[in-house]
């Protein structure tokens, strides 16, 4: 807390406004809060080499000194205070502190600009409690000793005690057999050449950061075992390995600028390294590694604070993620011996208690998708975990934390294949072992049962694909499984039975509809998005489009294959909204090209979504993603029915200021049969009956392809075929289109039959399964 003096001329403060990429004014009036204290964040008033801000906190807007705490100088535009508030009515203001000689008074003890515009919020009672110590207090007690990534000294000692006497304890055996033997008498991995004419090649950048990832495990898991067993062999090969990777160029094919997937790998190499072998190297040894440590350290903390500014803008998904994977490791190691080490660890602490997660809020969202939330997790978790061990810190209590394992239990099943969004490396595979991994260790952090099955589901799915580029590349499963079974409890699991029939992400804008889950052969599942984030990032041109999973089997899927990001198959297929269970008009899709600022305005909406007793139902409006590619766009809306948990009715409704055609676009991974104004599925567990029951235009021209337009042939050559249905409309102003989509079991077709009435102005349509009759109403086109 900082006493002010009060001062009658001020210079005035800079407020820019906040833009769609930029941080909020936070909180402000009619902001739902989920946490206290709240999170403070403002836009910057100027460039930061030097800025500093003051922030007040009063109960009073007139800001009397007997209601107001002023809590700084603090280093960045955002803020978590260290105590918990009282419920109530707040107000709150900020300053930039002025550099000495800029003030244009000097009677202040700390000269500051004029105040800035003044927010008011709510904070109400029974809020989550999860303060963060300040600055001055953070690391008090930590140790100064070596190891503290992950163990303490001590904690080493006692590892090392229950491995004597149980060598199977948490799994070590299985670590040593797999995870550190190997490496033992493995060839040193050389140091990366340059790409050809130093123009990245998919294939060689991911060996690249493969090689950096065997360095990161061979230094790692050597550095542990023979820490842990006295082992004088072990540790003789993990220090030629660190040593080895400490003689490469920081400057060159590993550095940041030029493969940061490589560069995160090899620094946090280096911190484990030189945690854990600190005591076994010359003095010369060690001021070699920790040099190389901290210069690599230096080039991702400048990237991500000074040059990407993800607390100005937080849409740079590898720069959020470096905080994990480079910044939180190497700063712990090289924390009390650096004073940048700890700058940079504080920017990290306190982006992930404030910031974090840019990609979601309380209900657990990741707009990128749940294989990105799968590599966002599994590193931020580690990086918690880090930080828990150590210093006490435990982000895990925020809100978000607490419910982000909901959205790949809904959006991504265990079961599920080719039934989720954005950019998927394993894409037409079973959800990957990461994910259930990851649901595990949220499992034990909540003690949720329903995390634990999907993690035993998925892990029973997908055995044997540790080796694949996808694993193998980012995580070693024997490693996080002696950790986990070191630091946290083992929850038996639950089938998710009495599962939400429809759980809306409203942070992210994605609806999931299911029908017991618990049970993959009657499992009915559909997906759908309309997003504000737009087809930002790792996101797609796909708002309101669905995917449609039932009995074992994907239907309307997500076709396509993950080749590499920037190839053909990635620009021009899977980005783009012809490649998804989705509308076209005129033959356009919603914006995906390279221009940020259009992919982000590029949103959706889900207007509505509820479920009751025989219906699901979802409204999405994606008219905004429409306007950069489809000027003439006045409306586009699609509600989504599921009733009786059997069958789907989907109605698009399209309004346009001139005539325009429509096409109605489907996905599959098995043929399709057209016939008139149906299409049928029939794939080895499932089948789907398709009906376009209505279109305002008259009939629609349907026809089907196997082709991948726009992308290279030579990427699927060899590879199973996709089918893609399109369904034309004639030209009109406006449309309305109403399809059924009815899932079966091959064994057990079925037929649902309706019927429409149309004597005023609306349709009136009525469908009966079960002996169940459902009306659903639609407004004409006119």
């Amino acid at each position: 807390m900082t006493k002010m003096k009060q001062t009658s001329v001020r210079k005035p403060l800079y407020q820019p406004v906040s833009g769609p990429f930029h941080v909020d004014y936070a909180p402000d009036e009619g902001m739902v809060l989920n946490e206290n204290p709240p999170r403070f964040t403002w836009m910057p008033a100027q460039q930061e080499d030097d800025a500093a801000y003051l922030l007040q906190l009063s109960t009073a807007p007139s800001f009397e000194e007997s209601t107001t705490i002023t809590m700084g100088p603090l280093a960045f535009n955002f803020y978590t205070p260290g105590e918990v508030f009282e419920a109530g009515e707040y107000y709150w203001r900020y300053a930039l502190v002025l550099a000495e000689g800029d003030s244009m008074t000097d009677s202040d003890s700390l000269q500051h600009t004029a105040w800035s515009q003044t927010r008011r919020f709510t904070l109400p009672a029974g809020l989550a409690e999860t303060p963060l110590p300040d600055r001055l207090n953070r690391y008090e007690g930590t140790g100064l000793g070596h190891p503290r990534l992950w163990l303490s000294p001590s904690g080493m000692e006692e590892l090392a005690r229950d491995v004597a006497s149980d060598a199977s304890s948490c799994g070590w055996n299985q670590f040593m057999a797999n995870s550190v033997n190997p490496w033992i008498d493995a060839p040193l991995v050389a140091e990366p050449s340059p790409y050809p004419n130093n123009q990245r090649v998919a294939k060689l950048w991911r060996q690249m950061y493969i090689d950096c990832q065997e360095v990161l495990y061979a230094i790692r898991h050597l550095s542990i075992a023979g820490r842990v067993l006295h082992d004088e062999q072990l540790l003789g090969a993990a220090k030629r390995w660190l040593l080895h990777v400490a003689g490469w160029d920081t400057e060159g094919t590993t550095s940041r600028d030029y493969n940061d997937e490589a560069a995160f790998r090899i620094a946090a190499a280096l911190a484990w390294g030189y945690d854990w072998l600190g005591d076994t190297l010359t003095e010369e040894e060690r001021e070699l590694v920790k040099g190389k440590l901290l210069r690599r350290t230096e080039q991702v903390a400048q990237h991500v604070i000074i040059r990407s500014k993800i607390h100005h803008v937080p849409y740079d998904s590898h720069a959020v993620r470096s905080l994990s994977s480079v910044l939180v490791p190497c700063c712990l190691a090289l924390l009390h011996e650096e004073e940048c080490a700890k700058e940079w660890l504080d920017y990290a602490v306190e982006y992930f208690s404030c910031l974090y997660s840019p990609w979601g809020g309380i209900d657990g969202g990741w707009a990128e998708g749940p294989m990105y939330w799968t590599t966002g997790m599994a590193y931020v978790t580690e990086a918690i975990n880090l930080l828990r061990n150590y210093t006490g810190i435990d982000l895990y209590r925020r809100p978000f934390f607490q419910s982000t394992g909901d959205f790949p239990l809904y959006v991504y099943p265990p079961d599920a294949m080719r039934a989720s969004f954005g950019d998927q490396s394993t894409l037409g595979e079973p959800v990957n072992l990461k994910t259930g991994y990851n649901i595990r260790q949220l499992a034990g952090v909540t003690g949720n049962r329903w995390y634990q099955w999907y993690y035993e589901r998925v892990k029973s799915n997908d055995p044997g694909t540790e080796g694949m580029f996808y694993n193998y590349g980012w995580w070693d499963f024997n490693f996080d499984e002696l950790v986990y079974r070191h630091d946290f409890p083992q929850i038996d699991g639950e089938p998710p039975i009495g599962i939400e029939p429809l759980k809306w992400f409203r942070d992210v804008g994605w609806v999931a509809m299911h029908h017991q889950m618990e049970d993959p052969d009657n499992h009915i599942m559909l997906l759908t998005k309309s997003s504000r984030y737009g087809s930002i990032s790792h996101s797609h041109a796909d708002q309101n489009s669905f995917t449609l999973h039932a009995f074992g089997e994907p239907l309307a899927a997500d076709t396509g294959y993950y080749i590499a990001h920037g190839s053909s198959f990635h620009r021009n297929w899977r980005r783009q909204t012809r490649s998804k269970n989705n509308i076209l008009i005129g033959g356009a899709g919603q914006y995906a090209e390279n221009n940020k600022v259009y992919n982000m305005a590029a949103t959706g909406r889900i207007e509505e979504a509820y479920s009751e007793p025989g219906l699901s139902y979802v409204r999405a409006d994606a008219t905004a993603a429409y306007a950069h590619t489809v000027p003439h766009l006045q409306r586009i809306v699609r509600e989504i029915y599921f009733l009786q948990s059997s069958y789907f009715v989907i109605v698009d409704s399209i309004d346009l200021t001139r005539a325009d055609s429509v096409q109605w676009l489907f996905h599959a991974v098995h043929p399709l049969r057209i016939k008139g104004q149906t299409f049928r599925i029939n794939g080895t567990k499932a089948g789907l009956d398709g009906s376009f029951i209505y279109s305002s235009s008259g009939e629609l021209a349907l026809s089907s392809t196997d082709k991948f337009e726009g992308v290279d042939p030579a990427e699927y050559d060899g590879l199973p075929k996709h089918y893609h249905l399109t369904a034309e409309t004639r030209q009109a102003v406006s449309h309305r289109i109403v399809t059924l989509l009815v899932p079966y079991r091959m064994e057990q077709p079925k037929y649902v039959p309706y019927f429409i009435d149309d004597q005023d102005h609306g349709l009136h349509l009525y469908f009966t399964e079960a002996g169940i009759t459902q009306k659903i109403e639609v407004n004409k086109a006119y």
